[in-house]
């Protein structure tokens, strides 16, 4: 598989997990309708989904989709919440998608 393709199901993974989580802190947190926190539980099925058509195995898969997470996280609270990150947020982030390509994309016999 391509590594375009495999990025792409990280990324709608990782944005049906997060959002889906926070269209539930709305719901939960902000009392927002109850409509809201049913298609964040919607996302979240489909986060469940998506990392399946991924070409690893489970556990390379979400441990590469960590650091995928934890980056699309960080945009999510700049874009979103207006909190954007500092320096050690963006090292962070990116050390984390180092980690990604070292784990899903390294060459291996």
């Amino acid at each position: 598989m391509e590594i375009a393709k495999s990025l792409f199901y990280f990324v709608v993974a990782g944005l049906c997990e997060i959002g889906g989580g926070y269209l539930i802190w709305l719901w939960l947190r902000q009392e927002k309708s109850f409509w809201l926190g049913l298609l964040g539980a919607i996302l979240l099925f489909l986060y469940g989904i998506v990392p399946t058509l991924q070409p690893a195995n489970f556990g390379r898969v979400y441990a590469a989709y960590s650091g995928v997470f934890l980056f699309l996280s960080l945009f999510w609270g700049w874009q979103v919440d207006r909190n954007p990150p500092d320096k050690f947020d963006i090292l962070g982030a990116v050390i984390a998608i180092a980690g990604v390509f070292v784990i899903m994309y390294s060459p291996r016999t």
